[in-house]
């Protein structure tokens, strides 16, 4: 089964929650403690990208690669105009009057990134959700978390108490059925009273789970909370490649994108799910222009 949008209006308002634009290396200095290196992902790209998921708007994640130095985001942004928005990476020194420049130039979010740097302390993660919900309440932006499964659970209160939405990323890393039960059952709990939003995306990333495993738990969110759930590609799909210094350039991972269509069919099967998923949702939470 593949996907196609149900009217014109779903091309242009669909949205692709998670991608990241990669500048040349030339011009665009990574930090130099980063994990690996992505070659360049272009706005040209990008939109090609868009155009073959049939979606008109977009959702650009700082990666880790650049560290708080968001200048790629932000010049890609000024590129492609309301159809985009972004999601920033922060140092906590930043003033109120930068938060609200960034607001300007797009900026709808902060991210923070346990998952990457494989940081599993549950205490720093719930410091930081409420140290910055509270720097960013007054401009409606949220806090997209990218953390192990079990650390994000823990955090459940936290999370439950902050005073702006949570994103998770990537199926929440979510565990095999039989892992982590009581872990799951709070994650449940926080989905379903509203707490957080989950993208559906990067199935790739989801070692633990098969692909039928996958497509009924999202069928299950679904099933609970659709006005909380989010559609993402992850495109360009970085890869640390095994064996691959850090520094040198780890190719992307070949992520077709009838594999995309396909899973986005699966995972919301009506045109009513994908009405709330794609167009819906992203509108709210993100803000994109009504016209």
């Amino acid at each position: 089964m593949t996907f196609t949008p149900h009217s014109a209006q779903h091309a242009n308002l669909g949205c692709d929650t998670h991608v990241h634009v990669i500048g040349p290396l030339a011009t665009n200095a990574m930090v130099a403690d980063r994990h690996y290196t992505p070659g360049p992902a272009s706005c040209l790209d990008l939109k090609a990208h868009l155009a073959r998921q049939n979606l008109g708007r977009v959702v650009i994640i700082q990666p880790s690669v650049y560290g708080t130095d968001n200048s790629c985001l932000l010049a890609a942004l000024s590129e492609l105009g309301p159809m985009a928005c972004g999601i920033a990476v922060l140092d906590r020194n930043i003033s109120s009057l930068e938060l609200r420049q960034l607001d300007a130039q797009g900026i709808r979010g902060i991210r923070l990134n346990f998952e990457s740097s494989a940081n599993q302390s549950i205490e720093q993660l719930q410091e930081a959700l409420s140290f910055w919900a509270a720097r960013i309440h007054g401009l409606g932006w949220h806090i997209q978390v990218y953390a192990p499964f079990a650390v994000t659970a823990a955090c459940d209160t936290c999370i439950a108490n902050v005073s702006v939405p949570v994103v998770l990323d990537h199926f929440a890393l979510w565990p095999a059925p039989s892992q982590t039960p009581q872990a799951q059952k709070r994650m449940f709990e926080l989905f379903e009273a509203g707490h957080i939003y989950i993208k559906l995306s990067a199935s790739y990333r989801q070692t633990q789970l098969e692909p039928s495993q996958l497509t009924a738990l999202a069928h299950r969110l679904l099933s609970m909370r659709p006005d909380r759930l989010l559609w993402a590609s992850d495109w360009p799909h970085t890869n640390r490649e095994p064996g691959v210094h850090a520094l040198s350039v780890s190719r992307y991972r070949e992520i077709g994108s009838q594999q995309l269509l396909h899973e986005k069919a699966a995972w919301l099967e009506t045109a009513t799910q994908q009405q709330c998923v794609l167009i819906d949702n992203p509108q709210q939470l993100y803000g994109f222009e009504t016209t």
